[in-house]
């Protein structure tokens, strides 16, 4: 079942190819859903349905989730697709045919929920030191990943690209990790038979994250390394929650090592959400869902509280209590509040026709000023994943624009015929300024942007060229916003 969590990683990849997007850049935003492996045979066995049948059922949840949350992705991988198992098998057979991969036997305790082995050593009281569940002993023949043989290539990497895992906690936590001294890794098993055959002995399945983590270059039509892989990759970012961290950030760069292919410029582990305080779990019954939420608040108050409540890369609690508080404050009184005083004065003061501003005053320059610093600052931000401070700089000038109001006193010019001008540049000046803001939020609250933006007048597809002052033409129809948000209580 989709929960908050896998709502985060994805809203925020979301907006970060929306904003690239916005931006000029080419973009492809990979989505998708591991679906081999014991757990997942497992469970089916238990449902009385066969492991696809299970998947197919799963997968339709995720995909209907993101159709709701706006989910712009270009491609959405399954695992089960035959030109994923093709890519799998094509990378398996070379790391083999070039001697990194060998046949031996595995024998260690196994966590079938986290598809982990452990040795005895890590063990916390006899359970998995991650999720804390019982394991069982396993041994059976198995194909291992020569991966103790790239430890150091990988820390020569990690150190020579500083930002290549983010935050730096969890660098700081891989590259002790790595020091400890890394082991072969068994990449097969016999046990089972839900996943893909290794290439010439096919009582044997590929491990699940060896095939699951392939999955960012068979999307893009490896074995194929012409096309659409040649345009993305190395790929710019991996956006994960933290518990996958070690997979992507010590065994798939040394799978890519051994195949000899470029290594992902950076991965970014975000951190975990709480509920109320409290770890998320079925037995305390406190699973946020996502789409229960979307029903209650609406899509855009969820996405815009995911990315605004915590910074990035941080754990987060969740409460009803600071969303309802950030819907009312942020949403309804600052942003649309704003947008519906002005847009009324609009209508009310030129008939809903913008009126072409005279020259400006320092106050009108200061806000015309402020603006275009929050579109660098929020560049600035995006770049660094920092969604809650790209935000946090929008609603700076949000704040700016409310105060302007207050300041210029537009009704207090209007009565004044003499000031006519004066009054013209004020209402020039207030709307071409949320003009912008909008363009910059249609990365994180679409169809938000969209209906403010109609009633600016601006049908315009947001691309950088609306980021620029002046862009709102004189003459243009204004209409009267409704609230964006209504208050809740």
């Amino acid at each position: 079942m989709p929960h908050i969590g896998h709502a985060y990683t994805t809203v925020a990849g979301d907006v970060l190819a929306r904003y690239k997007r916005l931006m000029g850049h080419p973009v492809y935003f990979l989505t998708g859903s591991d679906e081999h492996g014991q757990k997942v045979e497992k469970a089916a066995i238990t449902a009385g349905e066969t492991p696809l049948e299970l998947a197919d059922r799963v997968v339709k949840r995720f995909q209907a989730l993101w159709e709701r949350l706006g989910i712009s992705n270009d491609d959405f991988i399954r695992t089960t697709q035959e030109r994923h198992k093709q890519g799998v098998a094509s990378i398996f057979k070379d790391i083999l045919d070039k001697g990194d991969i060998y046949l031996g036997e595995y024998e260690d305790w196994y966590c079938t929920p986290c598809e982990t082995f452990w040795t005895e050593t890590q063990l916390i009281e006899g359970r998995c030191p991650d999720c804390n569940r019982p394991v069982e002993k396993l041994k059976e023949e198995s194909y291992f990943f020569r991966m103790s043989k790239y430890q150091d290539q990988l820390l020569a990497h990690i150190e020579a690209n500083p930002d290549f895992i983010q935050p730096k906690s969890k660098r700081n936590e891989i590259l002790s990790f790595i020091k400890e001294g890394l082991r072969d890794l068994s990449v097969s098993r016999t046990t089972f038979t839900w996943g893909i055959p290794v290439p010439g002995n096919e009582k044997h399945v590929i491990y699940v994250w060896f095939d699951a983590l392939t999955n960012y270059i068979t999307a893009l039509g490896y074995p194929d390394q012409n096309g659409t892989y040649a345009d993305f990759w190395p790929v710019n970012v991996h956006l994960i929650g933290k518990d996958i961290l070690r997979f992507h950030s010590v065994y798939w760069p040394t799978f890519l090592m051994a195949a000899g292919l470029p290594l992902p410029k950076k991965v970014f582990a975000h951190g975990w959400w709480t509920v109320e305080g409290q770890k998320m779990s079925k037995s305390l019954q406190n699973v946020v869902e996502p789409n229960m939420l979307i029903d209650k608040y609406g899509v855009d108050v969820v996405r815009y509280f995911l990315l605004r409540e915590v910074p990035f890369g941080l754990d987060g609690d969740f409460s009803h209590t600071a969303l309802v508080q950030r819907l009312n404050s942020d949403l309804a009184n600052d942003l649309g509040n704003l947008l519906s005083r002005s847009t009324a004065m609009a209508v009310k003061y030129f008939d809903g026709t913008l009126p072409a501003p005279a020259e400006l005053e320092p106050a009108d320059a200061a806000l015309q000023q402020r603006t275009l610093d929050m579109v660098a600052a929020v560049d600035r931000h995006i770049e660094e994943l920092a969604f809650s401070k790209a935000l946090q700089a929008v609603w700076d000038v949000i704040s700016a624009g409310n105060k302007y109001i207050d300041e210029t006193a537009p009704w207090t010019l209007a009565k004044d015929p003499a000031r006519k001008d004066r009054l013209a540049t004020v209402m020039y000046c207030l709307l071409e300024s949320q003009r912008i803001i909008h363009t910059l939020l249609s990365a994180f609250m679409p169809s938000t942007a969209q209906k403010a933006l109609a009633c600016l007048g601006w049908y315009n597809v947001p691309d950088h060229a609306g980021l620029e002052w002046g862009g709102l033409a004189a003459g243009t129809v204004i209409t009267k916003a409704e609230a964006l948000f209504p208050r809740m209580e």
